[in-house]
Formats: structure tokens, C-alpha cells, sequence
């Protein structure tokens, strides 16, 4: 009996000592006015660092694609093949054409040099020679076809001849121009049928099959480079101002558990003129793992220029153990019980949505289970300076 008293006794002093420890906790402490804190919530989409369509250059029929969707190439590799059998064979038609060119500027050539070393007017047998020996004609008679007679110049006639020669030469240098004009045509729409990867990635979409008819400007597939991750966010036009090229902003992506940071890299200069959003990119640290098309939230910080505040306390005054929390407001050394509506917690500090105003005080650390009145005793409580 007398062990049970003193037990009894032990308790008594441990519960009064602990009361006055949280007695002596209690401080009185002011409602912290600082500036808006609160974030908001934009809704993502993960895209490619780059993303592009391949659309055919011209009509044929689809022999070959490099494979399905998800399939991974290397750059500059042939992603879709048209069927190019008809440009082949004009292809052959064009080297044909070439080939006669080249012979008439071969022939065109040696005319005229031929005309350079023995001119058709110094012939012999021809007008206005009268058929004698070929030196009697080249000493009497086309002399005196030049000087007597009146009406033929020999010098001017192999002019004449020398400039024809010419012109054939250039002429048939011409064809054979526009032959090879005809061939960079053909083999220019030969590479157009292939698609060709301007960077490596994988294939996001397959837009036609093989032996499909398709064609010039029709999408044929859809890639992108996939070793870096971006954000596609669209912002309300109200609240761009809160972000700024090369800002890091808090995103929380769908299927990753940690919350991450995601940098600003492109904001649009120009807004949607129906919804009224300008679009946002972010690029996303190498690390995560993600697909594209998942959805990911911003978490956008408060514009520095809102004239909202916050309210803060110590989360040690909110009073659990209650249907709603509330606290002890102190106003003429008194205090009043009072409910109130809390928000995010920063920290050590709670916000306060609503029950409070600032230049208000409350008692921080107040015993569990206390009511309107109680007031930390005058030897313990601290007050703010």
C-alpha cells in the first residue's frame, strides 16, 4: 500500500513537471506577414528535344519503311523509299540523249577546226573556179573573180564559213548542257523519293504502309531525337511574367516519383489569339526517364509583383486534437479561442488561407487540450520585442 503511494506520488510530480515544461514552452508570438507564396498548377506534355514529319516530295507508291514505331536509325539513313522505277527509266533516256550531244559537239568541233586549217573558200573545185588546173585557178582566176568581176570577196565568204563552224560548236555544246540540266533534274526527283533522317532518333508515328499511293506534301512519318526531353507547357497570357528564359521552375512529372527542376529554355513572343496562352518550353535534366506524350505539372512560382500576402505562424500553435484547428489569439492580455483555415507548409511555418490578420498575436506552444482565457504566466511566456 504505502509503495503503491508513493508511485502514486512519483506520477503526480512527473504530470506537474511536465505541465509546467510545457507551461514554460508557451511564448506569444505575431502573425508573420510575408509576400505571396502560393504556386500554381500548369498542366505538360513531355515532347521530343526535336521533333519532325517527313512528308513525300512526290507521287509514287510506298516500297519500304525502316521499321515500326519506337524503331531507333542513326542520321542520314533512307527512313521511307518510294518506288522510283519510272525516274530510272528516264534516267536511261537522259544518259542516252547526253551521249548524242556529246557526239555533235565531238563532229561540230572538227569542222570547225577543219575550217581553221583548210577553209571551204580556198577549194578548188568550187565556184568561181572554171575547172582548170588547180594553180591556174589559184593564180588567174579567183584573182581575178575578186578584183575584175565584181560581187565575190573569198576573204569574207571563208568569214562566213568560220562563224557557221562556230555556231554549230556552240550550239551543240548547248544540247549537251541541257541534257546534264536534264539528269541533276532527274536524279534531284530520285532523292526525293527517299526520306531521308536529319538527326538520329526513333520513330513516333507511322502516317502510311507499304504500298500506299502517296502524294508531294503528304505525311509519310513522324521522328524525334530522343536523347534529350523538353516541357510543352501553355501559359496564361496573366501570368508569363512569373517566368523568364533560364529561370529553374519545380515539375512534377507523371510515372516519376521525385519532384524535379525543369529549365526555361523558349518562351513564344506571340499568344494564342483564341485561348490566350503563349507556349512555354522546358528542358528537362538528362536523368529522367520519361516518354514523350506524358503529363507533367509546373509548379509556377507567385508573381513578386502581387499585392496578395501570406499569412504565416509556427505549426506548434496550431491546437489538434479538434473537429478543425484553430488557435489562441492574445489581444488585451487576453486570449480567444478561434478557428481557422490553414494552407501549405513552409518549413517550420504553416500558412494561415483565413481566421487571422496580420499585427495579430498568438500563442505558440500552447499545453494541448486549453480553451479561451488561458495565457502563458507572466514569469515564462516571452514576448515579442
Amino acid at each position: 500500500m504505502k509503495r503503491m503511494k508513493i508511485m502514486v506520488g512519483w506520477g503526480l510530480l512527473v504530470g506537474s513537471l511536465l505541465s509546467a515544461s510545457l507551461v514554460k514552452a508557451a511564448t506569444i508570438v505575431p502573425v508573420e506577414v510575408v509576400n505571396n507564396l502560393s504556386t500554381s498548377i500548369l498542366g505538360s506534355t513531355v515532347i521530343p528535344y526535336k521533333e519532325v514529319t517527313l512528308s513525300a516530295q512526290t507521287a509514287g507508291v510506298v516500297k519500304f519503311i525502316a521499321g515500326e514505331v519506337g524503331t531507333a536509325f542513326p542520321k542520314e539513313v533512307a527512313l521511307v523509299q518510294i518506288d522510283e522505277s519510272q525516274l530510272l527509266a528516264k534516267r536511261n533516256a537522259v544518259l542516252a540523249q547526253i551521249q548524242n550531244a556529246q557526239a555533235a559537239l565531238r563532229s561540230s568541233e572538227v569542222q570547225y577546226n577543219r575550217e581553221l586549217i583548210s577553209p571551204r573558200s580556198k577549194d578548188v573545185g568550187a565556184m568561181p573556179g572554171f575547172g582548170l588546173p588547180a594553180i591556174m585557178d589559184q593564180m588567174f582566176t579567183k584573182p581575178m573573180a575578186d578584183t575584175v568581176l565584181g560581187g565575190y570577196n573569198s576573204e569574207a565568204v571563208r568569214y562566213s564559213d568560220l562563224m557557221t563552224s562556230a555556231n554549230h560548236v556552240s550550239q551543240a555544246n548547248g544540247m549537251v548542257q541541257q541534257a546534264l540540266s536534264q539528269l541533276q533534274e532527274v536524279d534531284a526527283a530520285l532523292r526525293n523519293t527517299q526520306a531521308i533522317a536529319p538527326f538520329e532518333g526513333i520513330i513516333l508515328q507511322k502516317l502510311v504502309e507499304v504500298g500506299d499511293a502517296v502524294q508531294p506534301g503528304q505525311p509519310l512519318l513522324r521522328i524525334g531525337f530522343m536523347k534529350y526531353m523538353r516541357l510543352l507547357a501553355d501559359v496564361p497570357a496573366g501570368m508569363i511574367n512569373q517566368l523568364q528564359e533560364g529561370m529553374e521552375i519545380d515539375v512534377r512529372i507523371d510515372g516519376v516519383s521525385d519532384m524535379t527542376k525543369a529549365k526555361v529554355t523558349q518562351i513564344y513572343p506571340l499568344a494564342d489569339p483564341e485561348r490566350h496562352t503563349i507556349t512555354v518550353k522546358l528542358d528537362l535534366p538528362t536523368q529522367i526517364q520519361t516518354k514523350p506524350g506524358v503529363y507533367a505539372e509546373l509548379l509556377l512560382p507567385a508573381n513578386p509583383n502581387s499585392v496578395a500576402k501570406t499569412l504565416l505562424i509556427p505549426e506548434t500553435a496550431i491546437l489538434r486534437g479538434r473537429s478543425l484547428p484553430s488557435v489562441l489569439v492574445v489581444a488585451n492580455n487576453k486570449s480567444e479561442l478561434r478557428l481557422v483555415r490553414t494552407g501549405s507548409v513552409y518549413g517550420s511555418k504553416i500558412e494561415i488561407v483565413s481566421g487571422l490578420k496580420p499585427n495579430e498575436q498568438v500563442i505558440d506552444n500552447p499545453p494541448p487540450k486549453v480553451g479561451s482565457g488561458w495565457m502563458p504566466s507572466a514569469e515564462t511566456a516571452t514576448q515579442p520585442n
